[in-house]
C-alpha cells in the first residue's frame, strides 16, 4: 500500500499541478493563434475621424514641396505667385479630435502602391487637390513625368514605382455637348442653343477608364449653377437620347444625373477598385460673391462659431452651395459601395488659404475677380492628400488586397 502524502505537503502540489496546467493551456492556445496580419497593423488609425478636428497652429509645419513642382498651376501657385503670409497660411496643421493623422511619407506611399494607379475624376477642385498629389509625391520619385492617356486632363507617371496618378475633366460628370439652335432658314449662328446633357452617358473623359485605376475618386457641384449654364443657355437633360419630359431644373437634373452614374460605377467598375466621393469644397466670398467684388484677404482661419454664419443654407450667404451640395450628394450616395470623403468641414475654416489677388497675370482680377474657390499650392490641399492617403492604404487592408 502507498504511503500517503501528508495533507501539509499534498496542498502545495495541487497548487503546483493547477499552475502547471494552466501554462501549458495558454502556451497552446498562443502557439494555435496565429499573428496579426500586418494590414491589422497599418490600420491603426481606421477608426479615426479624420474629417472633425481643429487647426493648431504650428510654425515648425512646412510644405514637402516648393514653387519648382513641374506640376504647378500657373494660378495656383502662391510661392512663385508672392501671395502675402503664405508661410502663416502653411503654419496651420489639422488635427483630429482624439486621434492622430499621420502626415503622408511618399516614399512609402508609392512603396507600398507599386503597380497600381489613383484616378480623379471631376471639376477644377479635383485638379487641384490632383496638383497637390502629384507635387508631394515628386518627392519620393523626380524622374515623375507628365502623363495625358485614356483621355486625362493632366497626370503624372512615376516610373521607379509604375504608379500612375491623374485626373479625367469631367464637371457634371454625364456627359454635355453645346447644340446651336437651328433658325428657321436652317442656320446656326452659335450663339443661341442649349447644353445638352445625356444623364445614363458618362462624359467621354472618363468612359473608357474602367479596370485601368484601382483608386478612384469623384466628385462635382461647382458647376451646377445659374452662373456657369445662365437661363438663355440652359441645361437640357436627355435619356435614351430623349428629352426628359417634363423638362427638369438645375438641382432635379443634378439628381438624375448622380442616380445615372453612381449606377454606371456600380456596375462597371470592379468590386475590388476602392471607390471615394468627395463632398464640396468650400468657397470664402466676402462681402458679394464671385462677380460682385467678392473678396478673400484673410490672415488667419475662421473661428468654429462664425462657420455657420458663413455657410449654413439658412442664412443665404453667397457661400452657401457647398452644404446644399452636400445634402444632395449624400443621399445619392446612401446604399453604395462609394466612401464619402468629407473636407468640407475642415477645409470652411480656411478663409485665409485661397489665390485671392495673387493670381499670376496682372489683369486676373479685373477679368475673373479675387479666387476665393481654388486654394494656394502648398496649402489646404496638402491635408487632403494626408487623409486621403491613409483612407487609400487603409481600403486596402480591409479589402484583403496586397498593397
Amino acid at each position: 500500500m502507498s504511503p500517503k502524502l501528508p495533507s501539509s505537503q499534498l496542498f502545495p502540489c495541487l497548487i503546483l499541478v493547477t499552475l502547471l496546467s494552466i501554462y501549458l493551456i495558454s502556451s497552446f492556445i498562443s502557439l494555435s493563434t496565429p499573428p496579426p496580419p500586418l494590414t491589422s497593423q497599418l490600420l491603426s488609425s481606421s477608426n479615426c475621424n479624420f474629417f472633425i478636428g481643429n487647426w493648431v497652429f504650428d510654425p515648425n509645419h512646412n510644405p514637402l514641396y516648393d514653387h519648382t513642382c513641374p506640376f504647378h498651376r500657373n494660378s495656383w501657385n502662391c510661392i512663385r505667385n508672392q501671395r502675402q503670409n503664405l508661410s502663416l497660411i502653411n503654419s496651420w496643421k489639422w488635427v483630429p479630435r482624439g486621434c492622430d493623422l499621420p502626415r503622408i511619407d511618399p516614399f512609402r506611399f508609392l512603396g507600398l502602391m507599386r503597380n497600381k494607379n489613383v484616378g480623379f475624376v471631376g471639376d477644377s477642385l479635383n485638379e487641384n487637390f490632383l496638383v497637390s498629389f502629384l507635387c508631394i509625391l515628386r518627392v519620393a520619385d523626380e524622374s515623375a513625368r507628365k502623363w495625358k492617356k485614356k483621355g486625362a486632363w493632366r497626370g503624372a507617371y512615376f516610373p521607379k514605382f509604375n504608379v500612375t496618378v491623374a485626373y479625367h475633366r469631367a464637371v457634371l460628370l454625364s456627359k454635355y455637348q453645346w447644340q446651336p439652335k437651328q433658325s428657321e432658314a436652317g442656320t446656326q449662328d452659335g450663339s443661341e442653343g442649349i447644353h445638352r446633357v445625356d444623364v445614363d452617358v458618362p462624359a467621354d473623359e472618363w468612359a473608357n477608364i474602367a479596370g485601368f485605376y484601382d483608386v478612384l475618386l469623384f466628385n462635382t457641384g461647382h458647376w451646377w449653377n445659374h452662373d456657369k449654364f445662365p437661363k438663355e443657355k440652359p441645361l437640357v437633360f436627355y435619356k435614351a437620347g430623349q428629352p426628359i419630359v417634363p423638362p427638369l431644373g438645375i438641382l432635379d437634373g443634378l439628381n438624375v444625373v448622380l442616380a445615372n452614374m453612381i449606377t454606371y460605377i456600380e456596375k462597371e467598375f470592379p468590386k475590388n477598385t476602392l471607390k471615394f466621393w468627395r463632398l464640396q469644397s468650400p468657397r470664402h466670398f466676402y462681402g458679394g460673391d464671385w462677380n460682385q467684388n467678392g473678396s478673400c484677404l484673410f490672415n488667419k482661419p475662421l473661428e468654429e462659431n462664425e462657420l455657420d454664419l458663413w455657410f449654413d443654407p439658412r442664412n443665404n450667404g453667397v457661400n452657401k452651395e457647398a452644404r446644399e451640395m452636400n445634402f444632395v450628394i449624400e443621399k445619392a450616395l446612401q446604399g453604395t459601395d462609394i466612401e464619402l470623403v468629407d473636407f468640407t468641414h475642415l477645409s470652411e475654416f480656411r478663409a485665409d488659404a485661397h489665390p485671392a489677388i495673387w493670381l499670376g497675370r496682372k489683369d486676373a482680377v479685373a477679368i475673373w475677380g479675387q479666387d476665393c474657390m481654388h486654394w494656394c499650392l502648398p496649402g489646404v490641399p496638402d491635408t487632403w492628400v494626408d487623409i486621403l492617403s491613409q483612407l487609400i492604404l487603409d481600403g486596402f487592408g480591409s479589402t484583403g488586397l496586397a498593397i
